[in-house]
């Protein structure tokens, strides 16, 4: 284990989760719509899809970044318990909820991807 490595990763997250934090405290839910969670995710996703396509795996910025800051930006958990509470009150929200995040996020990862790969005869 590399503990600068860590303490990269830690430092990303703690700096990623208030980012979220905040952007949910700045844009309240809507109905019972997790609008924030929504908005991190996706954001997160095209974001992700961009430091993939531009930084080698094993560089010491993508841990911090990606994995750090862009790992606690987005939020699996979040997702999940809007899902569920949404479902209580309204189920096909809920649904929509879930869909429309599983397929935007994708959509935006691989927009993401495609804007981050270096274009031919660009100079690197």
């Amino acid at each position: 284990m590399n503990l600068r490595r860590v303490l990269l990763v830690a430092a990303g997250g703690t700096v990623g989760t208030a980012a979220r934090l905040g952007l949910g405290l700045a844009i309240p839910d809507a109905g019972g719509f997790p609008v924030g969670v929504f908005v991190a995710n996706l954001l997160g996703a095209l974001l992700i899809g961009i430091l993939t396509a531009r930084l080698p795996k094993a560089t010491e910025m993508r841990l911090f970044l990606g994995t750090g800051l862009l790992g606690g930006f987005t939020t699996y958990s979040a997702f999940t318990t809007g899902t569920a509470g949404l479902w209580a009150d309204a189920p096909l929200l809920a649904i929509a909820y879930a869909v429309g995040s599983l397929v935007l996020g994708l959509a935006a990862a691989t927009l993401g991807l495609r804007i981050g790969r270096p274009r031919a005869g660009a100079a690197s």
